[in-house]
């Protein structure tokens, strides 16, 4: 008996078939991806939107230790100056990271808030590097604290990080640089997943932190992540990265740090901040 010998168009098929099956197992994953992100982007806008945050008990205990007398000095914090003046503290976060003549750097909130504390109340900056951020699900430290409530006086107002002195242009552009370096054992580097837009890791989005989209990410820290139990600074998110990157961990407010920062928050210019926020 002749063998039937099946025909080009046949076999074209049947080769095709498994690869548009898969395709379309595919597409589906992502349409899944997709309505899942959104419903866990809902979730956050409603939390958001209903007011109540946790992060709320820790604007209130850095308010009372903003006024509270400590330290060897058994000083306030009221005439730290954060950039606009002596114990002006509405609106002052909007416009940090920013150059302080009298430490001749740049600096965050954070590590201004250790200036204010070792100048003013005679805390030596390296208790605050002991301890600066709390333990997953543990109580937020007194650093945070303040910069919870010196945060949250900026909520509902623009972003304006100044780039008026040579010092926080290079602290730009070092940003910049640090932003798009590879290291590490996977040679990871922050743009690896924030340099494109709409790009995703599991459910979460990853916001494109190189042009005006980083907003998204900057204007909402403080914040209390819910899977953290905990409220956290922009310094610890900073940090968290560079652990994932598998990076060494950098020093609490050092120069690394905060011209990420600076980077992100420039780039971040003219939008509206809301702080604290809830997060995933």
């Amino acid at each position: 008996m002749k063998q039937r010998v099946p025909s080009m168009k046949a076999a074209l098929v049947g080769a095709t078939l498994p690869v548009l099956m898969l395709m379309g197992a595919g597409v589906a994953q992502a349409q899944a991806a997709d309505s899942v992100t959104q419903q866990g982007n809902a979730y956050l806008q409603l939390m958001n939107e209903m007011g109540g945050n946790p992060a709320d008990f820790n604007i209130d205990d850095g308010k009372k230790l903003w006024t509270e007398k400590r330290g060897p000095k058994h000083a306030s914090l009221q005439e730290c100056n954060l950039g606009l003046g002596p114990g002006v503290v509405k609106g002052a976060y909007a416009q940090l990271p920013r150059y302080f003549a009298d430490t001749g750097r740049v600096q965050d909130l954070e590590s201004r808030l250790v200036t204010c504390m070792e100048t003013l109340q005679g805390i030596p900056a390296k208790e605050a590097d002991k301890a600066p951020f709390a333990k997953e699900g543990g109580n937020a430290s007194p650093l945070e604290n303040l910069a919870m409530y010196v945060a949250h006086e900026s909520d509902g107002m623009k972003i304006a990080i100044p780039q008026g002195t040579p010092q926080e242009k290079m602290a730009y552009e070092n940003g910049k640089k640090l932003f798009f370096y590879r290291a590490g054992p996977f040679s990871f580097s922050c743009a690896a997943c924030h340099s494109e837009s709409g790009k995703r890791i599991k459910i979460s989005a990853l916001p494109n932190l190189t042009n005006a989209q980083a907003a998204e990410s900057y204007a909402t820290w403080p914040a209390y992540p819910n899977s953290q139990g905990v409220a956290r600074t922009l310094e610890w998110r900073m940090l968290a990265c560079e652990r994932q990157q598998r990076w060494p961990a950098p020093k609490f407010t050092s120069n690394a740090v905060i011209d990420l920062i600076e980077y992100m928050g420039v780039n971040s210019n003219g939008a509206t901040l809301h702080t604290p926020t809830f997060k995933r």
